[in-house]
């Protein structure tokens, strides 16, 4: 399996993959123009040629990164891609210098498997609610903040 950035050829797949997950609820809908407009936070794991897993690295401060619309094909749940992407996020964040990565997510226990910490997500700072206003479930956020401090 190869982890690396997306290419703007890959969007489509990205698009398919995020608003599958989306229609069930379980992560923010994706516009071809915001994946356009995002495509460097992207990557995506490839097995064969095929996209099977996505996620991004999104900057907000020089000290903070999301790791955000991570999916993984669903057939292929439990194979590690999961857990290779955010390896990926983090190694990147690391050589970006960015301390703390944290995560707003529905699968609270993969992350901790990963090394991610609950935090109450109240005490994030504000710019990490900024494309939350598009979410139908703003103000009332159902999802699970955790926090890793890569400096560890």
């Amino acid at each position: 399996m190869l982890i690396r950035k997306a290419k703007l050829s890959d969007v489509e797949k990205i698009h398919e993959l995020v608003n599958y997950y989306a229609e069930k609820g379980l992560m923010l809908s994706r516009s071809r123009n915001a994946l356009y407009e995002y495509i460097r936070d992207f990557a995506v794991a490839e097995l064969d040629g095929e996209i099977v897993g996505i996620g991004a690295l999104h900057i907000l401060w020089i000290d903070l990164a999301e790791v955000r619309a991570l999916a993984v094909k669903e057939s292929l749940f439990g194979e590690g891609i999961g857990r290779k992407l955010v390896d990926f996020f983090i190694n990147e964040a690391k050589e970006l210098d960015i301390p703390k990565v944290f995560t707003l997510t529905y699968q609270p226990e993969f992350f901790g498997k990963c090394g991610f910490d609950v935090v109450d997500k109240e005490n994030m700072p504000h710019k990490v609610w900024k494309e939350c206003i598009h979410c139908p479930k703003f103000p009332n956020c159902d999802e699970v903040c955790l926090e890793k401090d890569i400096t560890k």
